[in-house]
């Protein structure tokens, strides 16, 4: 498989992913959750190169990235919590599921039929950079073939689409290294948790008060398919101790001298940083099962769970 370009995001870089984006073609996009395979949002042929890319179901609707919140306001329809939301977490990890705005240039494929269309900013600077000088919305998920590990790192990105992406833009690992935290904020509900995320829980219920759940079983934005973000070894969920034929993905300071271990000092926040290139790690030694010790479920560890637990479902 031939493999796509690794590119300094410095101004010919960005001039180079800006051109393929006008040409309709996919590029790797860095952000600070993980790396994205971002098309021309508007363009209906470019989204569905993403589709083709990822051999992503058409029902999973995609993220719209933009460059700031005036221009979020022009895809969607922001009431005053998702206005509040997007003032204290934008740029960041965040993504609000809002109702398509009258005027929006989000194609229908993007957000997979749906009146609702998510968007976020992200902070990464490479990322804001491309955004700005591509001057429309970016459709930009995980750039990983679709319900595989999402990719931290440029070189994974090249290493699995190879011809599916034009380029990549290499803005060095990702500092966050788990997916955008995702709530819905729409007209006549509460305020809903779709996806937890880099942002937890407690951060924003502090400002909005709690969060619901989504309550319909409808897919309205990414990383709600049962099964998602998985290896090719099957996950075995609050182990011990890695059995025969199985390696340990580890957790604090008791795991096993020489274990993978997301954090030796317990520290979620790091550990979903190393989520994935880990899993990625004991993915690649060919053992037939990954033994995942228990994570509190607190904090980032609510959204290293879901994680996990999507990663161990049956596929």
């Amino acid at each position: 498989m031939t493999r796509a370009p690794l590119v300094a995001p410095d101004a010919e870089g960005i001039a180079r992913a800006v051109a393929a984006l006008d040409a309709g073609r996919a590029v790797g996009m860095p952000t600070e959750t993980v790396y994205g395979l971002a098309a021309d949002a508007t363009d209906a042929r470019a989204v569905a190169e993403i589709y083709a890319a990822k051999g992503r179901p058409r029902f999973n609707p995609l993220i719209a990235h933009v460059a700031s919140v005036d221009a979020a306001r022009i895809e969607g329809q922001l009431d005053e919590r998702a206005l509040a939301l997007a003032a204290a977490f934008w740029p960041g990890p965040l993504t609000l599921v809002v109702p398509v705005a009258p005027g929006g240039a989000v194609c229908e494929l993007a957000r997979a039929g749906l009146d609702t269309i998510g968007l976020r900013v992200p902070s990464h600077p490479a990322a804001l950079r491309l955004l700005q000088a591509v001057a429309r919305p970016l459709a930009a998920p995980s750039a990983n073939p679709s319900g595989r590990l999402s990719p931290t790192c440029a070189a994974d990105v090249a290493d699995e689409l190879g011809e599916g992406v034009a380029l990549v833009l290499d803005g060095g690992p990702s500092n966050v290294g788990i997916e955008s935290t995702i709530v819905a904020a729409l007209p006549g509900e509460p305020l809903r948790l779709l996806r937890p995320g880099a942002i937890a829980r407690a951060e924003i219920e502090v400002l909005v008060g709690a969060l619901s759940a989504a309550h319909d079983g409808a897919v309205r934005a990414p990383g709600q398919l049962a099964s998602h973000y998985a290896p090719q070894a099957r996950l075995r969920l609050d182990a011990t101790a890695a059995e025969p034929g199985e390696v340990l993905l580890a957790f604090g300071p008791d795991a096993p001298a020489g274990a993978a271990n997301l954090s030796a000092s317990g520290d979620p926040v790091e550990a979903a940083a190393r989520l994935y290139a880990l899993l990625r790690q004991l993915d690649a030694t060919g053992a037939a099962a990954i033994a995942v010790a228990p994570i509190p479920d607190i904090g980032l560890g609510e959204a290293i769970n879901d994680r996990l637990r999507r990663a161990a479902a049956p596929r």
